[in-house]
């Protein structure tokens, strides 16, 4: 086919004596939608193919409903298009809206016709949504429904009589129902409830081109409201109203261009409609776009940020257009009130306004003092869109003479101490651009993505995510989420400094070299050109450097080891410094990706930071006593064992066969269950306990019995396959060869198991999988999700002596897996190695697990031939699994 109009020669071919027959049309538009294909990857403007896509199914709906619908119905029947079709925008996998327009009641005879119309429509593949509607259905639906209302504004002629169709236009019509201001208001509160169900947020890992924020439905919606109000057909049409300047209306089809270029490829590449930037599709998105790995940006998030910084662009629009809708539409004169601020700003109707247009070339300065005055003044509620537009205008005032200016670096530190509005401002800075003209640095950040399932938003978002944790934390309204943390800022000595902490701590992502390190030399030079002293500019510049190192030591070092703590605690140095990092910690961790943060790593910081903070005041030099630890969390743990029914004999005969380590890392009230425990059941081969932790939301899971190499292979593989998360293993062996493990579990909306008839099921198949004494084998094989499907990570085995407690500490790094651990724990079983410690970390799609092994006598495992074969059966298990 060289063109669309090919379509006449299947339509001619499709006429018989007897009817239309379906075979050459679905012929047809195969080749028709080829010749798209072929269209869209010349090059040729997507712009005309979706005009293209739309004239084809004009003809096929031509020819169809002539086939159809009687001669003598003609006269009151109209085949209408509405919706994206009614704007002739169709694209691979768009639905068809059709109304048929009638002018009464339709007989019998008309719906079998009707029927049959619409039967043929799918039998030759189309995908039609359909309504059939009397002029008064239409105006009853439209007037009850501004769904139905928008649907039907968007409409155009496709055949049938042109007065009906006159008429149903002029029963709709503005003055008749949904005036520009109830309309306006409706659109306004719909998108706000549809960015609600995106968290408020178009910055997701599988972003939604159509319904999210700042994607197609943004600019439909300036398009809908300036269809009812100015009766404007195209954004062309609002220049010529004076609404939006040329640039804005270029910005406006540029980025529109683009979305329906990618929902053109996503289209194709699913074979059906998807309007979700799902992982499966990424990966040959980015290459069929053109992009390509770079040394340190993947080419998937090249075309990710590029999809990010276009949605971001139309955002900023959409809110500018809508504001200025809202002026002209809902404000009447009597209600457009003014007020003096100071010689640059005015407030109008509670938005802030420049007094003169050339406020900003005058008094470059300006540009800072806006964001100020809409954080601080108690009467302002945002900003009128002709200043946004101003500031915009504007940008190319900030260059280096602008950021060395006393006056601008002046007002930018008032900021980062304003009592209130921070977040709003530096969402507000984002996305009005001037956060990246005035840290050049950020503007690399914006719209960045990192291709896995553990961060879940672009670093701009992200890094205006953890500022806006940190506020909470400095609010009693939201003194009820994280109580602890709000203890904690309230002995901050400068909280500024953690804000900008915060705004330099991911600065230097995608950049060649230790991201860490780089921005905390970004953010040095940044606090020195704003006149900090040396004090506060080293604070700031150490937290970027060590913001993530509370996070690696709480989740993958071994934390009831006293040197461990001792070890932090020179890092960190001073309560002080341990204040704001445990702060920025918490609130990075959360803004990472919500779903990833639990109880369980809150109680892991907590601890850290408590232990630290004691080991401080102390003195960081003065070494802890081992055995010293050992014996004062014995002697606590006997205190509360006196009221138990046991003798003092058979308490202390127990835990004398307990090894010390066991002292060092139970709390005396667990070491209390456990105890209790055995000796209630005196002659049970295997016992399960399970019980709620007191402070976090997880569950605690007691194993009990003899020692046997797959122990930790059966209770892995069983709660594994119950659904269950491990989060945490604490493996014992007795003097006389009994098995004491405790595993900490959640289940998978990370929440403690608390139904007993769950918790009964989960002891009987842990002691009959224990009972067995043999290696754990799975009946039935998890399927693996649809997001990890789309990854491929690497296996990484890293070994480590840990000479000091004679034991080695093997960290695995590899794709997430169903089962996974029990996988691990056979692979460690069969060579005759044993597990003291296990911390189980998942991030996103991969596994970051550490395991402390020893030999059968509790020694270093020295031997690199020995790890060398662990690594190699273990990396070879791991990729077994993955096959399967």
């Amino acid at each position: 086919m060289k063109n669309i109009n090919g379509i006449d020669e299947f339509l001619d071919r499709a006429r018989t004596t007897t009817g239309l027959q379906t075979k050459p049309i679905i012929e047809g538009i195969e080749q028709a939608n080829l010749y798209i294909y072929a269209e869209f990857d010349r090059g040729v403007a997507i712009e005309s193919l979706v005009k293209q896509k739309s004239r084809l199914i004009d003809k096929i709906l031509s020819v169809v409903i002539e086939q159809f619908i009687p001669p003598q119905q003609k006269n009151c029947c109209c085949l209408v298009a509405v919706g994206g079709y009614g704007r002739s925008e169709l694209l691979p996998g768009s639905d068809i809206d059709l109304m048929l327009l009638l002018q009464k009641k339709p007989s019998k005879q008309l719906e079998e016709h009707i029927s049959a119309f619409l039967t043929f429509l799918w039998d030759i593949g189309l995908e039609v949504g359909h309504s059939v509607r009397t002029i008064k259905d239409c105006i009853r639906e439209g007037k009850a429904d501004v769904t139905v209302i928008t649907n039907m504004i968007e409409s155009r002629l496709l055949h049938g009589t042109e007065s009906l169709y006159a008429e149903f236009e002029k029963a709709i019509a503005p003055r008749k129902m949904w005036s520009s201001r109830r309309f306006f208001e409706a659109k306004l509160e719909e998108q706000h409830n549809r960015h609600l169900r995106f968290n408020d947020t178009a910055y997701n890992l599988e972003p939604n081109i159509k319904e999210g924020p700042g994607g197609l439905r943004d600019i439909q919606i300036i398009g809908w409201v300036a269809k009812r109000h100015f009766g404007a057909s195209s954004f062309s049409e609002l220049v010529d109203h004076e609404f939006i300047t040329e640039a804005e209306h270029q910005l406006l089809e540029k980025g529109q261009q683009h979305l329906w270029k990618v929902r053109f490829a996503l289209h194709r590449q699913a074979k059906r409609r998807e309007d979700r930037l799902l992982f499966d599709y990424q990966n040959q998105l980015a290459t069929e776009f053109g992009f390509k790995a770079g040394k340190h940006n993947l080419a998937i998030e090249q075309f990710m940020q590029a999809y990010y910084r276009t949605i971001m662009e139309l955002e900023r629009l959409n809110e500018m257009l809508l504001q200025i809708f809202r002026e002209e539409i809902i404000l009447t004169e009597r209600q457009k009130k003014t007020s003096v601020i100071n010689n640059h700003f005015m407030l109008r109707n509670r938005y802030l306004a420049v007094r003169d247009e050339s406020v900003f070339r005058q008094h470059p300065p300006a540009l800072v003092e806006l964001f100020l005055l809409v954080s601080t003044h108690p009467k302002c509620d945002g900003v009128t869109a002709s200043t946004i537009r101003l500031v915009r205008e504007h940008l190319y005032l900030v260059d280096d003479k602008f950021r060395s200016n006393e006056e601008v670096t002046s007002l930018f530190m008032q900021l980062m101490s304003a009592p209130s509005g921070m977040t709003h401002q530096m969402r507000r800075m984002n996305s009005y651009g001037f956060l990246a003209a005035y840290i050049p640095a950020f503007g690399k950040i914006t719209g960045r993505m990192q291709y896995d399932l553990f961060h879940a938003y672009t670093v701009d978002q992200h890094t205006i995510f953890v500022i806006r944790n940190l506020r909470r934390f400095a609010l009693d309204k939201h003194e009820d989420e994280f109580p602890f943390c709000n203890e904690v800022y309230r002995e901050l000595e400068n909280p500024a400094l953690l804000y900008l902490a915060a705004l330099f701590h991911d600065i230097a992502k995608g950049r060649d070299g230790d991201h860490s390190v780089l921005g905390s030399d970004d953010a040095m030079q940044f606090c020195l050109q704003h006149n900090m002293n040396r004090k506060d500019t080293r604070v700031v510049s150490q937290l970027v450097r060590n913001h993530l190192v509370m996070s690696v030591t709480a989740q993958r070092k071994d934390i009831s080891d006293p040197d461990v703590v001792r070890d932090f605690a020179k890092q960190v140095g001073s309560v002080g410094m341990l204040n704001y990092l445990y702060l920025l910690t918490v609130a990075d961790i959360r803004s990472t990706n919500p779903k990833l943060w639990n109880n369980w790593k809150d109680s892991l910081l907590k601890q850290l930071y408590k232990a630290t903070k004691q080991v401080i005041r102390r003195g960081i030099d003065i070494a802890p006593d081992i055995d010293e630890v050992i014996r004062e969390n014995r002697d606590a743990a006997f205190e509360e064992m006196q009221d138990l029914e046991f003798s003092l004999s058979d308490i202390t005969s127990l835990c004398d066969q307990l090894p010390g380590d066991y002292f060092l890392r139970h709390q005396p009230l667990e070491i209390r269950w456990h105890i209790k425990t055995i000796l209630d059941n005196p002659k049970a081969d295997i016992l399960v306990n399970i019980r709620q932790a007191r402070h976090t939301k997880t569950t605690k899971v007691f194993v009990y019995c003899d020692e046997h190499p797959f122990v930790f292979s059966q209770v892995t593989g069983v709660l594994g396959a119950l659904g269950l998360t491990i989060l945490n293993a604490e493996i014992f062996t007795t003097d006389n060869n009994k098995v004491m493990d405790t595993f900490i579990i959640q289940d998978q909306n990370n929440e403690a198991i608390t139904d007993r008839t769950t918790i009964r099921h989960i002891e009987s198949e842990l002691i009959k999988a224990l009972d067995s004494k043999s290696m754990y084998k799975s009946a039935t094989q998890k399927r693996l999700s649809r997001q990890l499907k789309a990854f491929n990570r690497p296996t990484e085995i890293i070994f480590e002596q840990d000479y000091l407690n004679s034991r080695t500490v093997m960290q695995i790094s590899a794709m997430d897996r169903p089962g996974l651990l029990s996988v691990i724990a056979n692979v460690i079983a069969t060579m005759d190695i044993n597990i003291t410690h296990a911390k189980i970390t998942t991030l996103g799609e991969k596994i970051d697990d550490i395991f402390y092994l020893t030999t059968p006598e509790g020694k270093n495992i020295v031997d690199t031939s020995t790890l060398e074969e662990l690594e190699n059966r273990m990396t070879e298990a791991l990729l077994s699994r993955k096959a399967a």
